[in-house]
């Protein structure tokens, strides 16, 4: 069984940073593209960010230079640094992987990591 664990988030001001990062363990045979969505309260669940297997990245226009999206494919995990936190930038943040594994080709997600960005 695989499973995504988040970590990081929390209470930020405006401007500030905060690092998010999500660790995959289980029967992993590899992982082709990762990413970072985000929801906030009543919106729909949007995509923040992604990276392939190869790093290649794609960022929201709303995040472009402020947010970067890393993985180490040796440890199964992938980084999303954000600088110049903005209130819009609050949401409950999720990874998303599609990892191979002993069932095949599946999509996985974590389990969410609040972001807040307020004064």
């Amino acid at each position: 069984q695989v499973q995504l664990v988040e970590s990081g988030g929390g209470l930020v001001q405006p401007g500030g940073s905060l690092s998010l990062s999500c660790a995959a363990s289980g029967s992993i045979f590899s992982i082709n593209d990762m990413a970072w969505y985000r929801q906030a309260p009543g919106k729909q669940r949007e995509l923040v960010t992604s990276i392939t297997s190869r790093g290649r990245t794609n960022y929201a226009d709303s995040v472009k230079g402020r947010f970067t999206i890393s993985r180490d494919n040796a440890k199964n995990t992938m980084y999303l640094q954000m600088n110049s936190l903005k209130p819009e930038d609050t949401a409950v943040y999720y990874c998303n992987m599609d990892i191979h594994g002993m069932g095949g080709r599946t999509d996985y997600w974590g389990q969410g990591t609040q972001v807040t960005v307020s004064s």
